[in-house]
């Protein structure tokens, strides 16, 4: 089972992937506290989406699980998985831990 640091790694990758493809005021930065999505977010909603897939894909390549980042359950909850790569990690860590429960 993946720890923190793991899914950290992950999304620093899909950062990586993410700011080849956006413009320089859009970069994100590989920092626990930054600001992915949402107020002080550099992403807009075309960004989001493009750094979600990024970040699906690497949670395959890396875990070998397949999850879905942006679904009912990430949208329903009080506060956002895509605030900050930290809660963004923690999300992760949630959905790998339910689907190697599965």
């Amino acid at each position: 089972m993946p720890d923190n640091k793991q899914s950290v790694e992950i999304i620093y990758k899909a950062i990586d992937e993410t700011n080849l493809l956006a413009p320089p005021e859009q970069h994100l930065e590989k920092a626990i506290d930054t600001v992915v999505f949402g107020d002080m977010g550099k992403l807009n909603s075309l960004g989001l989406v493009t750094f979600i897939v990024a970040t699906e894909q690497k949670i395959e390549e890396e875990t070998g699980f397949s999850v879905t980042l942006a679904d009912e359950k990430a949208m329903s909850q009080q506060n956002s998985p895509f605030r900050t790569v930290g809660s963004l990690a923690d999300y992760i860590d949630q959905l790998l831990s339910d689907a190697s429960n599965e």
